[in-house]
């Protein structure tokens, strides 16, 4: 590191004096731990790092960590994460989100700073309820969700996050379910090292509202037939025996079973993050359990340029060549007197 001087750091160095106040079972204390497990491994100290949240249970995040952070408002997150990473790109900018609070009210923002590619890395907790609110169906509550506002079943169609994000031209996008300590580090240290937007959806269980949401894919017992870890450059292949891949006939994912009808791992679709193409990431965020198994890992990651650094690499361009005037500006022609 040459900007940033790397250090020796613990997790408890991001640990904030605040008592941590979630419900007991929250899956928001794994991902609290895991995030301080990952600022701490990069060697970045706590005074460069800033983490702002919305409204909602995750967004009570900053309190927790001892960083510079935002409780902001209810959606907007991701527009006041942008101002602040492009006044200070000096700064490691985390973004706490809720599924309701980034795909409802917030989804404009959240669409456009993925598109602009803001070097921001955020973290959409997915409970698939309203916790704060105290159990309303959210934005990726499934058809037919019985809930306080919807009594006799949502007709709504939920968001697919990844999908969503991958639409929105997403340069990095991940996956892990809060309990899984392993991937969930690597994918957060993946998160850190990326230049630009990365998102990360976190499959996490609200344990009041809408306990189990995801017990089909978390339970150990049965995690490794119903996930598919993605590693760049590697076959698609999952299950407790690793006898099953996932192969592309045309443009459809489509599972086998090693050894059957002639099929080896050779035909598994091997996975390329790397891809410019994101329609691969697209059919990838509409896998699910119980049709497919669901994919976790790092989905995408695409670098390209940096909103925050070609915004100031304008600035500077154009200062170069043109000297403003403030006072002109002022008394230019687009200006009023306004009488008594």
């Amino acid at each position: 590191m040459t900007e940033l001087n790397r250090v020796d750091l613990k997790a408890k160095d991001f640990q904030s004096d605040q008592e941590v106040r979630w419900c007991p079972g929250c899956g928001d204390y794994a991902i609290l731990a895991g995030v301080q497990r990952a600022l701490a491994k990069q060697g970045i100290p706590p005074h460069k790092v800033v983490t702002i949240a919305g409204i909602g249970c995750s967004s009570r995040f900053p309190y927790y960590m001892s960083t510079y952070g935002f409780h902001t408002i209810h959606g907007r997150a991701p527009a006041i994460a942008s101002g602040l990473k492009i006044a200070r790109p000096d700064l490691q900018v985390w973004v706490a989100t809720g599924d309701g609070d980034s795909l409802s009210i917030g989804g404009n923002h959240f669409i456009h700073v993925l598109r602009r590619n803001v070097d921001l890395k955020i973290l959409m907790f997915n409970n698939k309820i309203y916790g704060l609110t105290k159990g309303q169906f959210s934005p990726t509550s499934e058809f037919g969700k019985k809930t306080k506002s919807s009594p006799f079943g949502s007709v709504d169609h939920p968001f697919y996050p990844v999908q969503l994000a991958v639409g929105a031209e997403a340069a990095f996008v991940g996956r892990f379910i809060d309990v899984d300590a392993k991937v969930g580090g690597d994918v957060l240290a993946a998160a850190a090292a990326f230049k630009g937007t990365a998102f990360i959806e976190i499959l996490q269980n609200c344990v009041i509202f809408n306990d189990g949401a995801w017990d089909d894919l978390a339970q150990k017992e049965f995690r490794a037939d119903r996930t598919i870890l993605l590693e760049h450059g590697k076959p698609m292949i999952y299950g407790q025996k690793r006898d099953k891949g996932i192969r592309l006939v045309g443009t459809r994912p489509e599972i086998f079973t090693i050894g059957e009808n002639g099929l080896t791992e050779a035909d598994a679709w091997v996975h390329d993050a790397h891809d410019t193409d994101p329609t691969r990431a697209f059919l990838l965020g509409r896998m699910e359990w119980p049709e497919f198994p669901s994919p976790m890992g790092v989905l995408r990651s695409n670098p390209r340029p940096v909103f925050d650094q070609l915004l100031c690499d304008q600035v500077t361009e154009i200062q170069k060549t043109k000297k403003a005037d403030l006072q002109k500006l002022l008394d230019g022609r687009n200006s009023w007197v306004v009488g008594a």
